[in-house]
């Protein structure tokens, strides 16, 4: 057996994401089943090097896991020919400058979304990473969902006929952080920070539009901020001035409209914390994270208004549920595979810094949407 070797330069291990979706689901899970192994036999074996700010906590996790190699020095870790790749999932406001450094270096670059604070900027790494001839990619875990892949088969299957629209619901209820600490970080919620539920949820739905449906053509958003007053991490009060929740209208391309809700001040109505229904000529869907529920048109039952009278149908069980049919591993982890097989086989790979600026472009083009109030085109990118 041939082993080869991608040394990872992992940039913001100590945050929740980069913590227990990219190093501890994916990278370590990796390791833990031998490796990736190819068709020939050769196992890709990633070894991670933990780069961050914190030394102390950067030591507990190294420990904890029985790794040998991490850091506080990025510009070191860059610097040495032995790393092989740059991975980022630090504060978006930070990621941009080292994200250039890792293109400068000659490193191969993945990354969480956004891939930067604004357009120009993601648009800039993409054509950074083009010309220095690097492999770059940045997560898109949502079409990796057992939910979304079942409708993307129905999708594929053409099980909907003609897609007429889309519905969306995320979102669930973050604590102010007085009385309940808070799930999410207090930088989400602050502007300057680049927070906001805009930035970090429009970069999502842009390419879960775009890979199951078609590419965004409108955008009509109105944002808010429902929860003025928050306490960060340390129990001290602060303003929020990032938006918390946003109201999307999509047009896509081929006609088909999409709705989008996004929430950190809602409570859960629904079986799972994001939901889509798909509702076209010959059949309907609803997918969530896991779970997918469809009614063909030849099933669909007859459902009469009368509000004088209470509902004796059970609406949910006249749905059917989408078999797996096949086993889904975790959705950080799938596309961390294809990232590998990129890099080391050079297989196609279409969720590039190209693909993650159109998020960010989605995301500027809602706030200025709402700020303006009517909806705006969304220009087709190039570099």
């Amino acid at each position: 057996m041939t082993r080869t070797t991608v040394r990872i330069a992992m940039n913001g291990v100590t945050g929740r994401m980069g913590y227990r979706q990219h190093l501890l689901r994916s990278v370590l899970a990796l390791r833990e089943q031998g490796g990736l192994e190819l068709d020939d036999g050769t196992v890709i074996w990633p070894e991670p090097v933990l780069v961050g700010r914190r030394e102390h906590a950067l030591r507990a996790i190294a420990e904890r896991h029985g790794l040998e190699h991490w850091t506080t020095d990025l510009d070191g870790v860059l610097a040495d020919p032995a790393t092989d790749v740059y991975f980022d999932a630090q504060l978006t406001s930070a990621r941009e400058a080292a994200v250039r450094k890792a293109i400068a270096a000659g490193k191969h670059v993945y990354c969480e979304k956004p891939a930067a604070g604004d357009l120009s900027g993601a648009l800039e790494l993409a054509r950074l990473a083009r010309d220095a001839g690097v492999k770059h990619g940045v997560v898109q875990d949502k079409i990796f969902l057992p939910g979304l892949r079942k409708l993307k088969r129905l999708v594929d299957g053409g099980f909907f006929g003609e897609i007429l629209s889309v519905r969306g619901e995320f979102g669930y209820w973050v604590f102010e952080g007085d009385w309940q600490p808070a799930q999410r970080p207090s930088w989400n919620y602050r502007a300057q920070d680049g927070g906001g539920i805009v930035m970090d949820m429009f970069p999502h739905w842009e390419y879960v539009l775009h890979e199951l449906f078609g590419p965004v053509r409108s955008v009509q958003a109105e944002v808010a901020t429902h929860v003025p007053r928050r306490w960060d991490e340390r129990g001290k009060p602060y303003e929020a001035t990032a938006d918390d929740a946003a109201y999307g209208i999509f047009r896509l391309d081929g006609g088909a409209v999409a709705q989008i809700n996004s929430s950190w001040a809602v409570r859960v109505h629904r079986d799972e914390l994001v939901e889509f229904q798909v509702d076209g000529t010959e059949g309907s869907a609803v997918a969530g994270l896991r779970g997918c529920r469809a009614q063909h048109r030849s099933a669909t039952p007859k459902p009469v208004w009368n509000p004088d009278l209470p509902a004796t149908e059970s609406f949910r069980e006249q749905w059917q549920e989408v078999p797996d049919n096949e086993e889904f591993d975790n959705g950080f982890k799938a596309q961390w595979e294809l990232f590998l097989r990129h890099v080391v086989l050079d297989e196609p790979w279409s969720w590039d810094l190209l693909a993650g600026a159109r998020g960010v472009q989605l995301a500027e083009l809602g706030l200025r949407s709402a700020a303006e109030g009517r909806r705006l085109d969304v220009p087709e990118l190039s570099l």
